[in-house]
């Protein structure tokens, strides 16, 4: 009995005309699914894009900055303009960090996206390698590249000072040369010296002890030292090693 009602509920075998029906309704159906399928996808990324480039959802509503602190923070934000309430996506990183560049205080920048609001500006700001003494007695700070960057009231602590006669002293070029200068006498040497004074970019002076040296211009400073050393032995009145192929004594 229950082999026969097995049999009874067990499904028809599909015939041939069948199956061939059944696979012509599914290929009938298939365009159509893939169409659906298609603009379900197309409406996911239409509706991502207007989620990151339009909505105001994801807009620019902070600045933050690393790198300074206080005053100076406070005037990059200022200089880097960002345009708040601009999604966040559209914001030209790049125009913000040329901005930020500009400020003659910072060295070097970075701008950057973090989400969902945040604009993350890193600096670096400009040290003082040196502080020149203008013609007009202002002390101007110099950093190591040789960019003037603003004034002080007194050179910062362990900072050398020199002087500049006139304005040629005070290019770039001329501050590298007196940055050559600083950064290859040893200090056994450096400790002595009293004066550093920038004629011109091929022009720097200054006194050891009681030796008045003329060092020229920024070329072949270790070799420059190198010679002034072997002179210093000779009890000169005054070194000129600015060709340091023919240093002369006098």
């Amino acid at each position: 009995m229950a082999a026969r009602t097995r049999a009874a509920t067990a499904p028809r075998p599909m015939s041939s005309a069948e199956r061939f029906a059944a696979r012509a309704r599914a290929r009938r159906r298939a365009p159509w699914r893939r169409a659906l399928a298609g603009l379900v996808a197309l409406g996911a990324v239409a509706g991502l894009v207007w989620l990151v480039w339009f909505s105001p959802y994801l807009v620019a509503r902070t600045v933050t900055v690393e790198g300074v602190d206080g005053a100076e923070r406070d005037a990059v934000v200022e200089a880097a303009a960002v345009p708040l309430g601009t999604p966040l996506a559209r914001v030209d990183t790049g125009a913000v960090t040329e901005r930020v560049r500009a400020r003659i205080t910072i060295a070097e920048a970075r701008t950057g996206r973090s989400w969902p609001g945040t604009v993350t500006i890193t600096v670096r700001p400009r040290t003082a390698a040196l502080v020149v003494k203008n013609p007009q007695g202002q002390l101007e700070v110099v950093d190591a590249t040789g960019v003037t960057f603003g004034q002080v009231a007194e050179a910062p602590a362990g900072v050398p000072v020199v002087t500049a006669e006139s304005t040629a002293g005070q290019t770039t070029e001329a501050l590298r040369a007196a940055l050559s200068l600083i950064h290859a006498l040893p200090s056994d040497l450096a400790d002595r010296v009293s004066t550093i004074t920038v004629s011109s970019a091929n022009l720097v002076t200054f006194t050891l002890g009681e030796v008045q040296v003329t060092w020229g211009g920024a070329d072949q400073p270790t070799r420059k030292v190198r010679v002034l050393r072997a002179l210093l032995a000779t009890n000169p009145v005054g070194i000129d090693v600015s060709a340091p192929e023919t240093p002369t004594t006098w």
